[in-house]
């Protein structure tokens, strides 16, 4: 069985339980999104359409990096954001040298947008040297159109959509000391393993996540981001380990062939993913549970239970930070009898992780 490494880890420093509960998800945030769109093909003039424009890069600006709304109306689009590495920097704009404070990766899909709003002469000269919108003014364009979603207005603020963003990341179990980096926190005591990857790497993992999100080609609903520890090769099939960020040993079976395919090797970063439905729950009592071959086993707390007609999906948390989702039939659930705060084993075959390398 994997063991856990247990965290050390303070999640009320990047969002608190309260806001957890308040923020909209990413369903609404999708949402949201496309409420901004399309009010911007609505306008009929030609000034009307450029106003517009420039709200709707503020807000997927602060939608995709979680940064202060301050931070985004003094950011220089020509200097401070590498549409070809894709990253926006922050700068300390109260210096007279303004120094980078943090890097934020963005998706090349929202690097391309960007590219595409600057190539208008019109858009980038109303932008130079910076947005010069008052804040004010964008908070109530953000209120009217969190509203026009039949959302409560202060949830669709620029405060909201960042601690959102914050909540978001935190479920996808992206890595504290990535979410951290990306909001501009202080960084948490760390387990060994979190020392174990670099600064240059934690901004690789994010950049792997940010890519996938925006070009998902999968249902998977749990990820884990880390690097390869162990290559175990054989002739027909191949035994890998990763270890996370957060210190969890995730082991993947696959054909040798794909290691050559993908070029993996020790030290890689990657991206495993597995899909609800083969993650199986197994009810722990007296700190005893029915053994098992799964070669991935994590102990944690029922947080959650979705019913639905025909199927019901479970969040288990394994970690302050981490959770799995397991589906099950609703016929399953009725037979489990679980409740929230039961003790869990959330079990998985290594055949049943799908590796990415970016």
């Amino acid at each position: 069985m994997q063991q856990n490494i247990k965290k050390n880890v303070d999640q009320k420093s990047i969002i608190t339980e309260q806001d957890k509960k308040n923020c909209l998800d990413t369903i609404s945030l999708t949402k949201l999104e496309q409420s901004y769109r399309d009010w911007l093909q609505l306008a009929s003039r030609s000034d009307v359409r450029l106003s517009r424009t420039r709200i709707l890069l503020l807000f997927l600006l602060i939608r995709y990096t979680g940064a202060k709304l301050n931070e985004i109306l003094s950011l220089n689009l020509f200097q401070d954001v590498d549409l070809s590495d894709c990253h926006i920097s922050i700068r300390d704009h109260h210096s007279k040298e303004t120094p980078i404070l943090r890097t934020i990766p963005i998706s090349h899909s929202l690097a391309d947008e960007i590219k595409l709003m600057l190539a208008d002469p019109v858009f980038s000269t109303s932008i130079k040297p910076k947005f010069s919108i008052d804040p004010g003014f964008v908070r109530r364009k953000f209120y009217e159109r969190s509203k026009s979603c039949g959302f409560d207005k202060k949830l669709g603020g620029p405060e909201m959509i960042r601690k959102a963003r914050a909540v978001e990341l935190l479920k996808n179990n992206i890595p504290m000391p990535a979410v951290q980096s990306i909001l501009g926190h202080s960084t948490p005591n760390l387990t060994k393993s979190m020392v174990s990857f670099s600064e240059i790497e934690i901004q690789r993992i994010t950049q792997l996540f940010m890519e996938g999100e925006s070009d998902r080609k999968t249902s998977a609903r749990n990820s884990f981001f880390g690097k390869i520890k162990v290559i175990e090769q054989g002739d027909i099939l191949t035994r890998l380990e990763m270890i996370t960020i957060d210190g969890f040993s995730v082991t993947a079976t696959i054909t040798t062939g794909s290691v050559s395919h993908l070029g993996l090797k020790q030290n890689r970063l990657i991206t495993a993913e597995v899909k609800a439905p083969w993650v199986v729950l197994q009810r722990i009592i007296n700190s005893k549970t029915i053994s098992c071959t799964a070669e991935n086993q994590f102990d944690g707390n029922l947080t959650q239970i979705n019913i639905g007609d025909i199927n019901t999906e479970y969040i288990v948390r394994i970690s302050d930070v981490t959770e799995l989702c397991a589906i099950v039939t609703t016929e399953s659930y009725r037979q489990l009898s679980l409740k929230t705060g039961d003790r869990i084993r959330a079990l998985f075959n290594s055949f049943a992780v799908v590796l990415h390398a970016g």
